[in-house]
């Protein structure tokens, strides 16, 4: 539910953004209004003083909410639940609660960080194209097989019920449309995620949030 100025919180966003992406999902799935501020990281305005300001780290997405700037995808989505706990983000068991986090950091620290642009580049550039897509299917694949495995007691409609919860959202943007639609990985061997996938298609918030979607997407200004 992007809007203009005057909405209480910005999200500092980059719309081919995965990590930008989530919270973008978690926002609409709250309901919450949030005003769009468009860093392009192809022109280096992470790399801004002014931004800089707001994550040392260079990288987007950042939450300012008054006073309060938080950083990191995932921090800001903790945020987003502790302060807006309708439409909770995570199941009340705590067992499901757990393999939500579980799922979550498989992602967090075993996918995306290791095939993410910066890593890409670098190993293109030492080792060449090949080298790089053997190791971003070697990290995809072994990824998919982990959460494969972890989600297949758990899941119902969505990761880990009929409900929509962190799971979903984290794996659901940052990994299956670039290792499907990007890196052509053989899903055959994920039937789970491979049906999730088809089913976050039909979700309005996952919908929303997408790339295209978004205010700094170039088919918003080529139109």
């Amino acid at each position: 539910m992007a809007a203009g100025e005057g909405c209480p919180l910005k999200l500092y966003s980059y719309y081919l953004s995965t990590c930008a992406q989530r919270v973008r999902i978690a926002l609409n799935l709250k309901g919450i209004r949030f005003e769009y501020k468009a860093v392009d990281l192809m022109k280096g305005e992470h790399l801004n003083p002014d931004f800089l300001k707001l994550n040392p780290v260079g990288f987007v997405p950042a939450l300012v909410d008054g006073d309060i700037v938080v950083a990191d995808s995932f921090a800001i989505i903790m945020y987003l639940e502790e302060k807006y706990p309708h439409h909770p983000l995570l199941p009340s068991d705590l067992y499901k609660r757990a393999i939500n986090y579980q799922a979550a950091n498989i992602v967090s620290s075993s996918i995306q960080p290791l095939q993410n642009l910066i890593v890409e580049n670098y190993i293109e550039e030492k080792c060449g194209v090949e080298d790089k897509l053997s190791w971003v299917h070697m990290i995809i694949g072994k990824g998919f097989l982990a959460l494969e495995k972890l989600l297949k007691d758990h899941a119902g409609k969505f990761a880990t019920g009929d409900e929509i919860y962190l799971a979903d959202f984290i794996f659901g943007t940052s990994t299956l449309p670039r290792a499907i639609e990007t890196f052509n990985v053989d899903m055959s061997k994920f039937p789970l995620l491979s049906r999730l996938y088809e089913e976050y298609k039909e979700v309005p918030a996952f919908e929303d949030a997408a790339p295209e979607k978004q205010p700094d997407a170039p088919s918003q200004t080529s139109a």
